[in-house]
């Protein structure tokens, strides 16, 4: 950015999406204002992966353009890395296939031993690129309709964080783990989100685009007959985050989408993970649309549209307080009861909600087809902290087109 443009978004903040806060009431997110503070001297633009990283770091206000795209996957000179160039202690996936093969490893214990210690640390080692500390007081917005970070993975701890207008695309983990305890039949797990809000709080993610492109989960191969899975989720909040604004975002081509609380077992995330979801496109995503434990969380005016293998939108899970209004499932002959799923959840409120042109009550429409695994209505909390609530019926027209990157104002 020239010093000449600089000062024009300066003299018309107004104008500039970098010096934006979220505005009044949009959400748990409410009060967040990111860098938009910053002074001349903490707004910089960035293209290259060591720019960013040492442009978004420590709590002082600042402002980070995203020009063109940032690839994590390079070293300190630009130059591309390749899986292999990270891998080390002599992992290879045909040294670890054959060294874990159920056939002969079993399915009743993980990894151990040199090929499992060697492949976590070749992913320690790629994890050193492509996992970017995100400080305090800090707006990231992309350039244009262009800006893209291919391969990272943004991890947001801190307070007073702003996301805007990126293409988050392809965070893979070269270096999956195998774990024949997982699930009935074993799974493959990675490490990279794109974006992790990990104890974060008041955070504003907004007409942002996700994806796996250009290599998705579906084009890898199987293992142990089961999937590779190379990515993680696209937008994880844990670690008791709270206050999040998740808006106008558009997330595609992925699996494990959403993710808001680690586990059942982190009881300590009670009273956190407050998080509002609204006017975002779930377009060719599998599961966790969000899946939710412990959270008060208000899912409203979102559009849903299954993709190949897809699983559940909504995941209902312990103690989750969900607040589901207007969202459009646009299912295209996938049963409504797909709109959720209950992963042990207490509690979710769901009205407005149209799949394929009908109002359905998708919570009914979920306990007829799942005797037994009965859903919770309970919700004891009202969301207070929206201003835009729209039928779901305008959302198949007015969503697409409007949402994700290159559509900011």
């Amino acid at each position: 950015m020239t010093a000449l443009s600089v000062v024009a978004l300066l003299s018309h903040p107004a104008a500039d999406p970098g010096h934006q806060p979220l505005p009044a009431k949009d959400g748990w997110a409410n009060g967040t204002t990111g860098g938009s503070a910053a002074t001349a001297g903490h707004v910089t633009t960035v293209t290259t992966r060591d720019q960013l990283a040492a442009a978004v770091a420590g709590s002082t206000p600042k402002i980070v353009y995203v020009r063109g795209t940032i690839d994590a996957n390079t070293d300190a000179s630009g130059k591309s890395l390749s899986c292999q160039d990270y891998a080390t202690g002599g992992y290879t996936l045909a040294g670890y296939l054959k060294a874990y093969d159920p056939a002969t490893w079993g399915r009743t214990k993980v990894p151990s031993g040199p090929l499992e210690s060697a492949r976590a640390a070749s992913e320690s080692r790629q994890a050193a690129r492509v996992q970017i500390s995100v400080g305090a007081n800090t707006t990231i917005v992309g350039i244009g309709p262009t800006a893209r970070l291919l391969g990272a993975n943004l991890m947001v701890k801190g307070d007073n964080v702003i996301i805007r207008n990126l293409t988050l695309a392809d965070a893979a983990d070269c270096f999956p783990q195998w774990d024949p305890t997982d699930g009935s039949t074993g799974n493959w797990n990675s490490l990279f989100d794109n974006v992790s809000l990990a104890g974060a709080t008041h955070v504003w993610v907004d007409h942002n685009t996700f994806t796996d492109a250009p290599y998705p989960d579906s084009k890898e191969p199987t293992y142990f007959g089961r999937p590779y899975q190379q990515h993680d989720g696209q937008l994880d909040i844990t670690n008791a985050a709270d206050l999040v604004t998740v808006e106008r975002n558009v997330f595609t081509q992925h699996d494990k989408t959403m993710l808001i609380g680690n586990s059942d077992g982190k009881t300590s995330d009670a009273g956190h993970l407050r998080v509002t979801v609204h006017h975002n496109v779930f377009d060719g995503v599998q599961e966790r649309s969000p899946r939710v434990r412990f959270g008060e969380v208000h899912v409203y005016d979102n559009l849903y549209r299954p993709g190949a293998g897809f699983d559940y939108s909504l995941g209902v899970g312990k103690q989750s307080q969900i607040y589901a209004q207007n969202n459009y499932f646009q299912f295209g002959g996938v049963s409504a009861d797909k709109a959720l799923y209950n992963w042990g959840g207490t509690g979710i409120h769901a009205t407005g909600s149209v799949v394929d042109g009908k109002a359905v009550d998708v919570v009914a429409a979920y306990d007829a087809a799942n005797p037994g695994k009965q859903l919770g209505t309970t919700v004891d909390w009202t969301p207070t902290l929206y201003t835009d609530l729209q039928p779901a019926s305008v959302l198949p027209r007015q969503l697409p087109g409007s949402t994700g990157a290159g559509h900011l104002g």
